[in-house]
């Protein structure tokens, strides 16, 4: 029996990771009932992470046949729960592999038009998590907690400031690989003095409004990272 505050989550977790590993394949078939004896949770417990998984379409509840698990193809690819549970899998070297290729899409061009929507209380913003992460990466804390708030910190800003809501709508997401990277142990304590440099240069390209070396920077970022990341966990 599951016991504490959090039977909720440890529910999700548990049965959200088990879905996107294959232990339960696409589909599976259970009731809410088996959840519960499963997993030794109430029926409101069990209810209720059923509703999360159909929103993030992971199952589909039909009154004759129960819950069925969906294929991957109509997962919520982008949300932040399927993202860290994708990553924590065998399947991980791909998943980080499409991501950072997403991150290559999105983020030059949120770079391109931060070139001229930037603010300034933006340009502070990006210009002091730069800092801070030169100042811990030059420390050997590039894997560390304050690190990863940092490097959310640049890249939430610099969604935001492409001044496009649908780019600054990906922010979750953006965070949810830093954050799934970081906890799969892939941020190196010591990231390239490049990248890190790249990151302060950035905010200046935005300050200047240089269009051209702003989205040439943010491509440098994610490239460097895949580098980092990919290998790794293509060995692991």
């Amino acid at each position: 029996m599951m016991t504490g505050k959090n039977l909720h989550r440890q529910m999700l977790d548990e049965f959200g990771h088990a879905i996107v590993t294959g232990v339960y394949p696409p589909g599976h078939r259970t009731t809410v009932r088996e959840l519960e004896e499963r997993y030794g949770v109430s029926r409101s417990v069990a209810r209720e992470v059923v509703r999360v998984l159909e929103s993030l379409r992971l199952v589909r509840s039909s009154t004759k046949v129960g819950l069925t698990v969906t294929a991957p193809s109509e997962w919520a690819m982008l949300a932040p729960e399927v993202i860290r549970w994708r990553l924590d899998s065998p399947g991980k070297a791909f998943q980080l592999k499409t991501l950072t290729e997403l991150r290559r899409g999105i983020e030059p061009a949120a770079a391109r038009y931060a070139a001229a929507r930037v603010t300034w209380q933006q340009l502070e913003e990006l210009r002091s998590s730069a800092a801070e992460m030169k100042r811990l990466g030059e420390a050997g804390e590039g894997d560390s907690a304050a690190f990863l708030a940092a490097d959310i910190r640049f890249h939430a800003a610099l969604l935001a400031a492409s001044g496009n809501e649908m780019l600054a709508a990906l922010e979750e997401t953006i965070t949810a690989i830093l954050t799934g990277r970081n906890e799969l142990g892939l941020t190196p304590p010591h990231p390239a003095a490049e990248n890190l440099d790249n990151h302060a240069e950035l905010a200046d390209a935005l300050a200047d409004g240089d269009v051209a070396r702003a989205e040439r920077l943010a491509t440098a970022i994610v490239d460097v990272v895949a580098h980092e990341v990919v290998q790794p966990a293509t060995a692991g």
